[in-house]
């Protein structure tokens, strides 16, 4: 006998009270990306019967729930910056702490700017689908070493409507390009350290070559740094996501740069630098 909605969400919400944070929240979110409806439909309407097919769907994803998997996974998507991203378990779920990156970027450069810009380790495509999206008049390349993360973001430019701009390249970091009139170079690059313990939704299922850089955590910003020196315009910008307790390593790694400056998150914590490369020295 097919279920009801009010009586499949009170099953979920018991079955996955044991791993969920919020088991409320995920079974009605779940229910929703089954049934097609929304949570006001599903909670006003508790007498509305699943179709079998709809029962066995979301049982699946209540068990995939219940061993931790991300819900981004489970759904295929996620917001970043009000827009509505495809996200696969090739490509890291886009964070909230991220949109800084795409601030810092949009308070050096307006919206009429012609800027070339370059997203390296792009993954989804979140922060360089974003930034084309709001600066129109953008030209963005955006780099991984993943074909399968390139194909997704490449999915997420054609959604937003800004696939014409971007281009897509199969790179290891800047290796791969080879220009050098970069107005911008951003990435949220993998930085936490080998030994560091992630949580098992994350360690289990996220990509490790998008979260660990190696012994130290600073690997990746070791290797890029240097190689965005050599894209950018003397007058460009470099801003990186960093790590918790990463801000005096990295401003170490930006020794020589100019114009250098921190953003906090909401929590106080510093999460991007911002530089300019290093002021050519003028023979006297």
């Amino acid at each position: 006998m097919p279920a009801s909605t009010g009586e499949a969400l009170q099953a979920a919400r018991a079955r996955l009270a044991a791993t969920s944070r919020d088991p409320g929240r995920d079974a009605e979110m779940l229910l929703t990306h089954v049934s097609g409806w929304d949570k006001a439909a599903l909670l006003t309407h508790p007498e509305r019967l699943l179709s079998a097919q709809q029962s066995s769907l979301f049982e699946s994803l209540v068990t995939r729930r219940m061993a931790r998997e991300p819900m981004q996974y489970i759904t295929g998507a996620q917001e970043f910056f009000g827009l509505l991203f495809e996200v696969s378990p090739d490509v890291l779920i886009p964070r909230p702490e991220t949109e800084h990156v795409v601030e810092a970027t949009l308070e050096h450069f307006g919206r009429e700017a012609k800027v070339r810009l370059v997203d390296v380790g792009t993954g989804s495509g979140a922060i360089a689908v974003v930034i084309a999206h709001a600066l129109p008049q953008s030209q963005v390349t955006a780099v991984d070493l993943s074909p399968a993360a390139l194909e997704v973001a490449r999915r997420n430019a054609e959604r937003h409507g800004v696939l014409q701009r971007m281009t897509f390249v199969q790179s290891n970091l800047l290796a791969g390009i080879d220009r050098a009139d970069f107005d911008l170079v951003v990435s949220n690059p993998p930085y936490v350290a080998d030994g560091d313990v992630l949580e098992p939704q994350v360690f289990n299922y996220e990509p490790h070559s998008a979260l660990y850089a190696g012994p130290t955590g600073l690997e990746v910003y070791e290797r890029l740094i240097p190689q965005a020196c050599k894209v950018l315009k003397p007058d460009g910008w470099l801003i990186l996501e960093i790590g918790f307790g990463q801000q005096q390593a990295v401003q170490a790694l930006l020794d020589g740069w100019h114009a250098m400056s921190f953003v906090n998150d909401l929590q106080g914590i510093p999460r991007v630098v911002c530089a300019q490369p290093p002021l050519l020295e003028i023979p006297s």
